[in-house]
């Protein structure tokens, strides 16, 4: 436990300046528009379409102590289970992607597939160690499942969540299904319950509006490091 809390806290004092390297989409230059556009475009009478609320970056050593308490909590509740080495490569990715959508509203691809290239080959070895290739298949089929669910989210009308959120949404679903189908279905419940109350207690202060976009990132992976720890 101390040993991954220690690794936490290397994490999360790297996760700021790794997350610096994906920087905001910048929307594309476009030509300036012609008079005549101008000429026939309606009077500005409609509501402006509202920036993205991005945080500012959060300090490494609220970070550090962030991962200390993630990497650790999972190796006090899930030590000697082999697959440890997957759900902690996982949360310390997961840190970076959560400062990367809290700055910048991103859940860069690179950093999604390495999480996925990891977890995948970390629970690949526990299921060979231990005998156990149906948690193999049904890691896979978490991911699966996850992917599907959050695909037809992603889809419906007026829905907030990104193709980001998605990708990462299936990775999760690997230790996630690996642990079985009531911690998986934990793990994707916990995360709109989060971001439910987040939302709820950030209009009563009066700090967003219900058009305001929130990043997804963090309360998905602090939903499923929840339901972890519950497993």
């Amino acid at each position: 436990m101390t040993v991954a809390a220690m690794l936490g806290v290397l994490a999360g004092l790297a996760a700021p300046r790794l997350a610096r390297a994906f920087p905001p989409h910048t929307p594309p230059a476009v030509d300036p528009t012609p008079a005549s556009a101008v000429a026939s475009a309606p009077a500005p009478d409609c509501a402006p379409v509202p920036a993205p609320a991005v945080a500012s970056a959060p300090a490494p050593v609220g970070i550090a102590v962030v991962g200390a308490v993630v990497l650790g909590g999972l190796a006090a509740a899930r030590w000697p289970e082999p697959a440890l080495p997957a759900f902690l490569l996982v949360a310390a990715v997961g840190l970076v992607l959560a400062v990367a959508d809290l700055t910048s509203l991103r859940l860069p691809d690179p950093l999604v597939g390495a999480a996925a290239l990891g977890s995948g080959t970390a629970l690949t070895v526990a299921a060979v160690v231990t005998g156990t290739p149906g948690r193999l298949a049904l890691a896979l089929a978490g991911a699966a499942l996850s992917l599907l669910l959050y695909v037809v989210l992603a889809l419906l009308p007026r829905s907030r969540l990104g193709f980001g959120d998605v990708k990462l949404a299936a990775v999760l679903g690997l230790p996630l299904g690996w642990l079985g189908w009531p911690t998986l279905w934990l793990g994707l419940l916990l995360p709109h319950l989060l971001q439910g109350l987040l939302v709820l207690a950030l209009l009563a202060a009066r700090r967003v509006r219900r058009d305001t976009a929130l990043p997804f990132g963090p309360a998905l992976l602090t939903g499923a490091w929840l339901a972890v720890l519950l497993a």
